[in-house]
Formats: structure tokens, sequence, C-alpha cells
């Protein structure tokens, strides 16, 4: 017995082993220079206007996210955090500062009842900063949605909210900097993937609240680089 325990914790070690240097030659041969790199934080801006006093947790979230948007390679990051510990405002914090350096940003989600609370969330304060947000779904208007690529594609549309919609071939942005994909455990890999080919690299932010092993496997076995938490319930009335 103690010798068959030795044989499959040596076979469960080498495949481990064969499968970390596998992601490790994907990584390697997927790191691509960062092309939209941030020059100026704009946090402190961002967070002077909300309406309540962001946590430790969510501060150090955020500049997680903008020391990778800073560095040489794109940003490809997890945002874990129960609900109510304020993922969303983490999120707003990184659209605002990517805006405010020049570029757009998108933000998905799996319902369209999700993605017209964020947009209703977040539009108004946006609005405070003179930048301008839509919400993109499948139940759009016909011209209502015309507006929106046109401007989408000229860079007048700062942020875009909106569901499986922003996946569509006519969807095309002037400068998307930074794509975040909400309650990511309810898209597909190719999915997330498609949002992120609207552009040439750009940042990749992910959210969860479901501590999943698939979600998990990500970070450890997957296309993720890192993790960070917002674990500290906020007030009410936080995003």
């Amino acid at each position: 017995p103690e010798a068959l325990s030795t044989a499959r914790r040596r076979l469960v070690f080498e495949e481990l082993l064969v499968l970390q240097l596998g992601m490790a030659e994907i990584r390697r041969a997927g790191v691509r220079e960062n092309p939209y790199p941030l020059k100026k934080d704009y946090t402190k801006e961002f967070a002077a206007l909300l309406p309540f006093t962001m946590t430790g947790a969510q501060q150090r979230a955020v500049q997680d996210g903008i020391r990778d948007m800073q560095g040489p390679h794109p940003m490809n990051r997890l945002i874990q955090g129960d609900v109510g510990s304020g993922k969303t405002a983490v999120a707003a914090a990184l659209c605002h500062t990517v805006i405010q350096n020049g570029f757009q940003a998108a933000l998905m989600a799996p319902t369209e009842i999700l993605a017209r609370q964020h947009y209703e969330n977040l539009a108004p304060l946006f609005e405070k900063f003179g930048l301008r947000c839509a919400l993109l779904t499948g139940s759009t208007k016909a011209r209502e949605r015309r507006d929106i690529l046109e401007n989408l594609a000229l860079g007048s549309i700062d942020l875009c909210i909106g569901t499986h919609a922003l996946l569509t071939e006519d969807v095309s942005y002037a400068r998307l900097g930074l794509v975040i994909t909400d309650e990511q455990h309810r898209f597909g890999v190719n999915q997330r993937a498609a949002l992120g080919q609207k552009a040439e690299n750009p940042h990749m932010l992910v959210l969860s609240a479901t501590p999943i092993p698939r979600t998990l496997a990500l970070i450890i076995y997957g296309d993720l680089d890192a993790v960070s938490y917002t674990h500290l319930t906020l007030p009410t009335n936080s995003l």
C-alpha cells in the first residue's frame, strides 16, 4: 500500500508538472507589449465623487489594476469578491482612469437586468466627469443601436455596458483599452476572447462572486495572471 501511494503521488506530480510547463510556454508565447499604457492615475479624483469611502481591500484591488495597466504587458486580472463587496466600484474606478487616459472601456454582463443595473449606477456617476456611457443589449431599438454603434466607432462613447450584444460583428471601437466581464463563469472562454478581440490586446478584467473550482483553476492553470480580492462589506448606498 505504501508503494502504491508513493507511485500515485509521483504520477500526479508528473501530470501537474507537464501541465504547468505547457501553460508557461503558452503564456510566454502569448506575451504582448502593452498598447494602452496608462500615463496617469485618476483614482483619487474618482474616489472624491463617490458617496462612500472605498475600503482598504477595494483600494488595493484598484491599485493592483492600475499597476498592471502601467506595466509593459496588458492586464489580465480577476477580481474576486462576495456580492456587495464592491467589485463594481473597483471596475468603475479602473474604467475612469482608462478613459481619462484617452481610451474606451466595455463592460459585459450575462443578463440584460444586470447590464441595465450597471448602466443605471454608473452612467450618472460618469456624467459628473463629462463622460458618456451607453447601454447595448438585444432589446435596444434599431435607431438607438445605430446611434450607439456610430458613436462607439467615432470614440464619442467612453464606456459601453451591455450583454452578449457587445460581441456582434458590427460593434467596433475607436480605441478600446479595457474589457470587463462580469460574472465571468457564465461566459465561455471563446465569448470572453471575442470581446477582447474588438481591439489589439486590450486590458482584460473579469469579476466573479462565485469562487467555483473553474474560476480558481483559471488562475492556476488557465489564462488569468492574477487575482485581487474585495472581501469587505460596504455601506448599502455603495455601487
